[in-house]
């Protein structure tokens, strides 16, 4: 077995997934508009528009019809996990978003770095991510 692939009892839980996924799905958005060349300010403007709730709900449409059954369970185990949204968030939105973060956080936990190029690919609509 490959010492990056984890056993699915080792795996963390939906919303742990969701955590790293978050934190690598702003890593690709910020790597992609990076390279703009734009302002700092107008990077971080672009990088939270794309990162919010209703844009990652989006990007989970894009990626929902090419999940594997296995990436599939995990969305769903996410976007049904209890979770209270923030104030300004639609509570649909911030679980199709939770949804599509723990799939994120699966590919990278998992050592799955092919189809988690992918499903950012298809995620954020562009190659080359």
């Amino acid at each position: 077995m490959n010492d990056n692939i984890l056993e699915h009892a080792q795996l963390p839980g939906s919303l742990e997934l969701a955590y790293v996924g978050d934190a690598i799905y702003e890593v690709a958005v910020r790597r992609r508009i990076v390279k703009t060349g734009a302002k700092v300010s107008a990077l971080h403007r672009q990088a939270v528009s794309r990162v919010c709730a209703h844009a990652q709900a989006e990007a989970f449409g894009r990626v929902e019809p090419m999940l594997t059954p296995e990436e599939a369970a995990v969305a769903r185990r996410a976007r049904n996990a209890h979770q209270s949204p923030p104030r300004n968030a639609d509570r649909a939105e911030y679980h199709r978003a939770t949804a599509l973060e723990a799939v994120v956080g699966y590919l990278y936990i998992t050592g799955r770095e092919d189809r988690l190029r992918l499903v950012l690919e298809a995620a954020l609509g562009e190659k080359d991510v």
